[in-house]
């Protein structure tokens, strides 16, 4: 493992990374569980180095994670309360695991570069989970899907990042047009609604609905969802070329 302090990383700022998935009608994030004993769930988060911009990072930690480049990225916050600080998340850690950690407990230098205040720029991708082969770190005992709204115990303010993602997606959803990321290049009216009433969490008119999203004049439609029943097949639909490319940019803050 390399010690982040013997790394030319910037000094007390890292990048946290909410990973939105959807799949089964349930939209969710992509959670890594720690390598040591104990409930240690964290979001995938890194540094930054000294000679790399910070949306770079974001792209660069978002590849190790997922597998993929191709990914919608956008800054939603800055998180950095005075208080926010790792030293009682690796005190219990170090608790716990005394015997796993063995003399690595004692390396005083490490323990106090890791334990600074650190203030945390927040982002977060929308995934096409289909395209995603979740990637453990030397780190990570795990890393799974989890329902946005079932999320596992998290360290230190992870779950409000998770919140205040939820938040501005919720908000740029269709101003921005990028529900359609989280789907696969075709789908249908009805996979768009699910997609929806799962990002909001509650049900929407289906009639209403459909207006709502022909009137945003950026899908295409093709031929029907081939089912055996021609009669009541729905359509298939994909985003119009002439759109996508605005749509599927990452981004610089919110």
């Amino acid at each position: 493992m390399h010690s982040p302090s013997e790394q030319d990383y910037i000094q007390q700022l890292s990048i946290d990374c909410v990973i939105f998935g959807y799949q089964d009608s349930q939209l969710s994030v992509l959670v890594p569980k720690l390598n040591f004993r104990g409930d240690f769930c964290a979001l995938p988060s890194g540094f930054i180095y000294q000679n790399e911009g910070i949306d770079q990072a974001a792209r660069r930690i978002l590849e190790d994670r997922t597998g993929i480049k191709d990914i919608y990225l956008e800054q939603f916050r800055v998180f950095g309360d005075a208080p926010r600080s790792n030293i009682r998340f690796l005190e219990r850690l170090i608790e716990l695991n005394e015997d796993k950690l063995g003399d690595k407990r004692f390396d005083r230098k490490e323990f106090d570069w890791i334990t600074r205040r650190f203030v945390s720029i927040g982002y977060y991708a929308l995934v096409d989970i289909n395209k995603v082969v979740p990637q453990k770190t030397e780190l990570d005992e795990s890393i799974s899907w989890y329902p946005v709204r079932a999320l596992p115990p998290m360290i230190m303010d992870h779950h409000e990042m998770v919140h205040s993602a939820l938040e501005t997606l919720q908000l740029n959803l269709d101003q921005k047009l990028i529900a359609f990321n989280l789907l696969p290049e075709t789908f249908t009216m009805r996979e768009v609604q699910e997609l929806y009433e799962s990002i909001f969490d509650r049900a929407f008119a289906r009639n209403n609905f459909q207006k709502k999203i022909l009137d945003l004049n950026v899908l295409e439609r093709l031929e029907k969802k081939f089912t055996g029943a021609a009669n009541k097949a729905p359509f298939l639909y994909r985003f119009r070329n002439e759109v996508h490319a605005q749509a599927s940019t990452d981004v610089g803050a919110a």
